[in-house]
């Protein structure tokens, strides 16, 4: 297939890239910025690597002319609109509005253009953190206003494909960990446990779903290419357990592996600002996918070790 991809310089775009191309596919990704633009580590090195994979476009936005123009003369059979606006993503002050004019830009005419160039498939990509997605405790709201702008960029999305019969996915995201991933909590047990220090878990009792990137990235290459006529959606699934559990789990892996004490202490946890459980409800068969889990370990051990250098001894 040919693949017109968004939000390749994300961390799970990277990825799903990656696994497109190697299953056979063409894809051109397009990119806000223009290359020497990516200063910031590690999405330098992430959209670096992609050119090897793919045809990059830099400074094209979704629903721009350049954009519009790339559907005209690409003749695509699938668009995969992975790209989000994730600016302050983490702040109460999120702007939701801002974020979804910006995601759904001209959203009717690039469906329009895709239409009339042949192309009637579109994958969105949503987050296990929006409401009304996944399962968990409590109504299953949104976990922030940047979820809210996912929930609201879907429906979106699902109105205007509808109004023009097209086929409409979402991939929906839990909580991915891998290689060139942002600093977030498998990078912060890393440094510290590459640098002799014992890491803290703040919030040890929260039960979430994380999942190997790679795996991620599988499911969501054979998603892309099976689509059916309609609307559909698939919550893949990967470890569902307390964050103190998993951090057990990545400690097991890594000891064995990198030769580090990988020492945690698990903090009591008394305040519940997220809702407490927010799993995923599609498990990955990776028989199926062609996916082994110990070479998952091994790539993620292999890809801090480069990235840290040699541990710090005791002495």
């Amino acid at each position: 297939m040919r693949i017109l991809f968004t939000g390749g310089s994300s961390f799970t775009g990277h990825w799903f890239i990656k696994e497109l191309a190697a299953a056979g596919h063409q894809v051109i990704a397009t990119f806000r910025r223009q290359l020497e633009e990516y200063v910031d580590e590690p999405r330098r090195q992430r959209v670096g690597a992609l050119a090897k994979v793919c045809r990059s476009v830099f400074g094209v936005s979704f629903g721009d002319q350049g954009f519009l123009r790339l559907i005209k003369e690409g003749h695509f059979d699938v668009l995969c609109h992975h790209g989000a606006d994730v600016t302050n993503y983490k702040s109460p002050t999120f702007d939701v509005a801002s974020a979804v004019a910006n995601t759904t830009y001209q959203l009717p005419l690039v469906l329009d253009t895709l239409k009339n160039s042949g192309c009637s498939k579109i994958v969105v990509t949503g987050s296990v953190f929006e409401n009304d997605e996944g399962v968990g405790s409590g109504s299953i709201r949104a976990f922030s206003p940047y979820g809210l702008s996912k929930a609201f960029t879907w429906q979106t999305f699902r109105y205007y494909t509808q109004v023009r019969q097209l086929t409409l996915g979402k991939f929906v995201i839990p909580n991915p960990f891998g290689p060139y991933e942002e600093p977030r909590f498998t990078s912060y047990l890393m440094k510290n446990w590459f640098a002799g220090k014992v890491a803290v878990v703040n919030t040890p009792l929260y039960v979430r779903d994380n999942i190997h990137v790679s795996l991620l990235a599988k499911s969501y290459s054979r998603y892309a290419r099976s689509l059916v006529d309609g609307i559909t959606r698939i919550n893949p699934s990967g470890y569902i357990e307390s964050q103190g559990a998993f951090t057990q789990r990545i400690a097991s892996e890594m000891q064995s592996r990198l030769s580090l004490k990988c020492e945690f202490e698990l903090k009591p946890q008394t305040d519940f600002p997220e809702p407490y459980a927010r799993i995923n409800t599609d498990l990955c068969d990776p028989k199926s996918l062609d996916w082994d889990e110990a070479t998952a370990w091994d790539g993620l051990a292999d890809y801090y070790s480069r990235l840290m250098g040699s541990p710090k001894s005791d002495s």
